[in-house]
């Protein structure tokens, strides 16, 4: 029996993602079939992607995209984005396919998916709660849809025509209230953290809007205290293999202005380090962690977190999340009205349209105070304009 060449090619649709198309001969017809495979990933990795399915193509392991399953697909997905987002970005993928959508959807074969399907098993999703009691959030099976939607999106044109998860009904999520302290609150929780570890994380999150990975992350090279100011340039990632060091959330670094207050307690923090690193026989350097351990070895974001919560309950203020005096901070900034451009910037937002939205009440309140103000300013206007014309 003849023997039937099979061959692969690179069709490049985009920046970073690829059709691989596999070429074969029906050994019965020796008719021409192609399969069409999505990938995502440099060139040099869709060329490996290429060579592994024309080997699974040639030792007969491959399978008909007409019949594969999601599980299958879902796990053919996970491995050609891996190298193309951040190791927590992928952790938490596997964890929502693993733990969600396979059991859910993971028997059904791709071209028998359509919205009723999914929306259905967004339904047993969120009854079938794996851990704890009660229903899984909505905000869960929300993050579970958008995981299926952006890999079956991949799916097209190869296994589908069309993206079945996005016309899937998906559950409401109603915004998440977000709790800050007012400013005699930031004060007292402050000063119940002085003496503490955790007293100069809460001041940088209270005073500078900093996040816990850029806190976790913070060198004293960065900081420059004659000049008042601090360098965000970079973000602790907490992974199960460990802690990341890599580019702040908006992917640009930025230049934070401190007050006075903050530089002081910087200064004073500083010279505490230097003086207990000293006994050790280290000095501090720009490279030494701003937050660190008495042995200089940094503090990674998780241990933030946690110790807060212990720490938070001593103290008799409100139990919010460390996050939410990031939250305080910029509700603090808006109140005093500081323009919604200048706090963007210095929350390390990448548009000033996520500090609207995510404050849209604090800001729905500096409107009422603007009306006043320009009300205020035409009487002023109308007054003069009597007293001249009189």
């Amino acid at each position: 029996m003849a023997k039937h060449r099979e061959t692969g090619c690179l069709i490049e649709r985009s920046p970073g993602h690829w059709a691989i198309v596999i070429s074969t001969r029906d050994p019965a017809t020796g008719k021409r079939k192609r399969q069409w495979h999505s990938f995502a990933g440099t060139k040099s990795e869709a060329k490996a992607e290429r060579i592994r399915l024309l080997a699974a193509s040639q030792n007969g392991t491959a399978i008909d995209p007409r019949k594969m399953k999601l599980a299958k697909y879902l796990e053919d997905w996970l491995r050609t984005i891996k190298e193309s987002v951040s190791p927590r970005t992928y952790e938490r993928y596997a964890e929502i396919v693993t733990n969600y959508l396979v059991p859910a959807l993971g028997e059904t074969v791709l071209s028998k998916l359509d919205k009723f399907v999914i929306g259905d098993a967004y339904v047993r999703i969120r009854a079938n709660r794996t851990k704890g009691q009660g229903e899984l959030s909505a905000r869960t099976v929300l993050h579970c849809h958008r995981v299926l939607s952006a890999a079956l999106r991949q799916a097209v044109p190869r296994h589908l025509s069309y993206n079945p998860a996005a016309d899937a009904k998906r559950p409401k999520v109603e915004t998440r209230k977000t709790t800050t302290y007012s400013l005699t609150q930031s004060v007292d929780v402050l000063e119940a953290l002085r003496g503490t570890w955790m007293h100069v994380p809460a001041l940088l999150a209270l005073l500078c809007g900093m996040r816990r990975g850029e806190i976790a992350a913070l060198r004293w090279g960065a900081v420059d205290l004659d000049r008042g100011q601090l360098a965000i340039v970079q973000s602790a990632e907490q992974t199960k293999a460990g802690v990341r060091y890599k580019e702040p959330k908006s992917g640009q670094a930025r230049t934070v202005a401190l007050s006075p207050a903050v530089v002081a307690e910087l200064r004073a923090h500083r010279a505490r380090q230097a003086e207990g690193l000293l006994r050790l026989g280290v000095r501090v350097e720009g490279s030494s962690f701003v937050v660190a351990q008495a042995d200089s070895n940094p503090y990674d974001p998780d241990s933030i977190s946690k110790e807060w919560r212990l720490r938070i309950i001593k103290t008799g203020l409100p139990r919010i999340r460390f996050h939410d005096l990031r939250h305080s901070h910029a509700t603090h900034m808006l109140a005093s009205n500081v323009h919604p451009k200048i706090a963007s910037e210095r929350l390390g937002h990448s548009r000033v349209g996520i500090t609207l939205d995510l404050y849209s009440p604090v800001v729905a309140g500096l409107q009422e105070s603007a009306v006043a103000l320009v009300d205020d300013a035409m009487a002023k206007a109308l007054q003069k304009r009597s007293e001249t014309l009189g």
